[in-house]
């Protein structure tokens, strides 16, 4: 029994990674959650990337099947692009694993991952596979189908290609890999009751645009039906959900009326009449049929007005779960049912501390407060942490029906409690894949938050608990309450306001740093390092605690070369004998939580081996790059331009060149009224370099001066071959000449979106293509027009310029040059 309730108490420490109140559902809600204790059934759903799954048939599978639904996606998403800011990589990866997790809790499925990464677009799997360890990865899937036991696994994409992206087809061919290898396990088995298979493997075939993997003779059935315990279909709550997915622009309508989905079956028993044929998702799995006799009573005697009246029977069959030999579901359903019963008595839990961040080690006031609504009485029979209780406690007695009990303690922090940040970024990982404890956090989409206040409560003499993270509570003048969990910090953030470091042979560089101190620092000293060697240091003294401070430092260039792509600078400050040499940072978008993670502190050093001619740029904000940032770090003057300034054509005139950030013309709503004040600019002698814009949801039809349209086409591959078509273009001479050398150790891709069809008045400089593809030629489209040059780019500068590419600087230098 003890060992139940600490499984119980770790379940419920990990669902506090999701919200940061323990609070009861709805009455409706509360019956459906009935219905699925009355299902012992799970289905898998696998795809590549977060908003690749079918977030309708998730919510059919939830509401209607009431089994067990979660979605495994291979990648967090890293490699895509982001419409809401600048974020790139693992952190674009972070923010998409919430959006996810935030996804699930409108459809009510689960959500899953595996270990790899998202490196960008393939176009085939055989690309995928160079970055991902196939093996590696199968076994990765096998081990997440061990833990979770599907019946089912549906894959979102087919084995043969149809779903275009090649991590689509990756994603698919690995779990039908994974599939046959547990089958063969199973078969090799003496015991092969310790190795789980599920019964079938499905594709999910689909219409996307013109491509249609569906057929009659496919196995189909009606889903989107209209439920009036959500008040709407299935279609309309999968539209809510994926609408979630706001960092991929991903808004999607709320579709109604019954439609058919249709399945090809991969492998394993096929089907007849569901999905679930040749698989008994009753009690009667367990030899249990009773118990979900007791639980349809329950069900049918539910009363929605007062759902504590459920909780004498809820407590007998408590007793009879208790004794169901299978581990796996015995478990599972217990943390369902205390689910349940803490929501039938109308339990709230909240563990509030006076300050969102602490430091490991530190001693805070923690106020616990709990109320139940309940007709049956509620015993509290005592209070936990996650942390070590110095005072404070919360005596057993009987909970007055809606009455709010407060409870005043004082926690120590672990001295060895990790600092709060997603598991995966913890340790470096390579290209293809993350790097971490697979058995620990097998499928988890973030760590369990073992930094809880919660209660154990009794209910007709049987144990329950209700947990909820620490967190930190506000008033925000407009959106009221606002919450969140403690973060683990730090004693002393440390880390450079910019990521590179542009020098000039002879001539030292001063570097601005960020520091913020968490706890009072009587000596703090700044170290700066190359190559694990002191190359300079200076002493602060004393740092108050919470107070963040920005200083400049010197860093010495001499000896450094900065010129093989790998030289680096790393800043250390060194406090009571302890080295920070880590940089916090803190993601805030009103649709997800506050997100705290780690870079490392260092900068990388270019030595200045380009020319330009421009000096004052303006910039127009599109969906967000860094792009402006790194120009200004390469000496040239970058002004963002608002609407005043872009209705002013002398204003403009001011300019040397004019940037448009990626997909602006997606994005910024005024560029239709922007864009003819900004070819007159280019009429009147300036320079307009557009950067790369989707094909979907143009603001503007405008694209330049003379008519192109746009592609999906792309160069993926980064070390695609280029093959400069106009040597002599002055784009490719002044002021730096431009070589095949400038293509060298580029990142991700080439470049996305190349438009087609363009008119005979633009040129062209290159014609570069994936191995096995045709030549794609527009990379660059330039046109003189007026007094002016406008220049249309698909190159990915929005990754290589922070990457701190330098040939991939000089073009762009040469680009912006046009005019001079």
């Amino acid at each position: 029994m003890k060992r139940i309730l600490l499984v119980l108490g770790l379940l419920f420490a990990g669902a506090g990674s999701f919200a940061q109140q323990y609070r009861p559902v709805p009455s409706a809600e509360i019956y459906r959650k009935l219905q699925q204790l009355n299902v012992l059934g799970t289905v898998m759903y696998v795809a590549a990337h977060p908003d690749d799954e079918n977030t309708r048939l998730l919510s059919y599978l939830v509401h209607h099947d009431h089994v067990r639904a979660m979605y495994l996606s291979l990648t967090r998403g890293d490699g895509g692009q982001n419409i809401l800011g600048n974020e790139q990589g693992s952190t674009l990866g972070l923010i998409r694993t919430h959006e996810l997790m935030e996804a699930r809790k409108i459809d009510g499925a689960e959500q899953l991952f595996s270990h790899v990464i998202d490196f960008g677009f393939s176009k085939n799997p055989d690309e995928t596979f160079q970055f991902w360890k196939k093996d590696e990865l199968v076994k990765d899937v096998m081990a997440t189908m061990q833990r979770y036991r599907p019946d089912v696994v549906i894959c979102r994409f087919p084995t043969t290609g149809e779903g275009g992206h090649g991590q689509h087809t990756a994603s698919a061919i690995v779990a039908e890999e994974a599939f046959k290898m547990l089958e063969k396990e199973k078969s090799n088995e003496s015991d092969n009751s310790k190795v789980w298979v599920p019964t079938r493997l499905l594709f999910n075939s689909f219409r996307f645009g013109d491509r249609n993997t569906t057929s009659e003779d496919q196995f189909k059935f009606p889903i989107n039906q209209y439920d009036p315990l959500l008040g709407e279909g299935y279609g309309e709550m999968a539209g809510r959900s994926r609408s979630i997915h706001r960092s991929q622009g991903a808004g999607t309508p709320q579709s109604v009326g019954a439609s058919n989905e249709y399945f090809k079956l991969l492998g394993g028993k096929p089907m007849r009449a569901s999905l679930y044929d040749d698989i008994d998702i009753s009690w009667n799995r367990v030899g249990r049929p009773d118990i979900g006799t007791k639980i349809q009573q329950i069900i049918q005697q539910f009363d929605f007005v007062d759902p504590s009246r459920s909780l004498p029977a809820l407590v007998a069959l408590k007793k009879e779960i208790e004794k169901v030999e299978d581990y796996h579901w015995r478990i599972k359903k217990l943390a369902e049912l205390n689910d349940i019963v803490s929501s039938c008595a109308g339990i709230m839990v909240e563990a509030l501390a006076n300050s969102q961040e602490a430091v490991a080690g530190a001693e805070l006031p923690v106020s616990l407060q709990v109320i139940a609504r309940s007709i049956t009485p509620v015993q509290l029979e005592g209070a936990s942490f996650g942390a070590a209780i110095e005072q404070g406690s919360a005596r057993p007695c009987t909970l007055v029906s809606d009455s709010l009990y407060k409870f005043t303690f004082k926690i120590k922090i672990n001295e060895k409690e990790p600092e709060t940040e997603p598991y995966w970024l913890r340790y470096p990982g390579t290209v293809g894949a993350y790097e971490y404890d697979a058995d620990k956090y097998a499928g988890l989409p973030v760590a369990g938050n073992y930094l809880t206040g919660g209660i154990t409560f009794s209910v007709l003499g049987e144990r329950f608990s209700a947990h909820a993270p620490i967190s930190y509570k506000r008033l925000d003048p407009v959106k009221g309450d606002v919450v969140q969990r403690l973060r683990i910090v730090p004693a002393v953030s440390i880390g450079p306001v910019h990521s590179l470091l542009v020098f000039e042979t002879g001539r030292d560089k001063k570097a601005w740093l960020r520091i913020r101190s968490f706890k009072q620092i009587e000596q703090l000293e700044i170290r700066v390092k190359e190559s694990g060697k002191v190359i300079h240091s200076v002493a602060l003294g004393n740092l108050e605690q919470g107070k963040d401070t920005l200083i400049m430092v010197d860093v010495p260039t001499a000896g450094l070369s900065g010129t093989d792509d790998k030289t680096y600078v790393t800043f250390e400050a060194v406090a009571d004998g302890a080295a920070f040499s880590r940089s916090m940072h803190l993601l805030q978008y009103d649709h997800l939580p506050e997100l705290q993670y780690f870079t490392g502190s260092w900068m990388k050093i270019l030595k200045k081996d380009w020319k330009t001619a421009v000096k004052k740029i303006g910039y127009v904000e599109g969906a967000g790059d860094y792009v402006d940032g790194i120009l200004d770090l390469c000496g040239l003057d970058v002004e963002h331009l608002n609407n005043s300034a872009l209705s002013n054509p002398q204003t403009l005139q001011s300019f040397d060149a004019i940037v448009l950030g990626i997909r602006a013309l997606n994005t910024e709503k005024q560029m239709n009224a922007w864009m003819p004040a900004l070819l007159q600019y280019v009429e009147n002698g300036g320079t307009l370099l557009v950067q790369y814009n989707t094909n979907q949801n143009l603001v503007t039809r405008q694209l330049g001066p003379y008519p192109f349209t746009l592609t999906r086409n792309r160069v993926t591959e980064e070390e695609a071959a280029v093959t400069i078509t106009q040597p002599n273009a002055r784009l490719l001479q002044y002021p730096n000449k431009i070589s095949q050398q400038d293509f060298d150790n580029w990142v991700q891709e080439r470049g996305l979106y190349f438009p087609a069809e363009w008119d005979k008045r633009y040129q062209t400089l290159f014609s570069m293509h994936d191995k096995g593809e045709q030549p794609l030629e527009s990379a660059v489209l330039y046109a003189p027009y007026g007094k002016g040059h406008f220049i249309y780019t698909s190159l990915a500068f929005f990754r290589q310029l922070p990457a701190g590419n330098v040939g991939a600087i000089r073009l762009m230098m040469n680009l912006l040059s046009a005019g001079k």
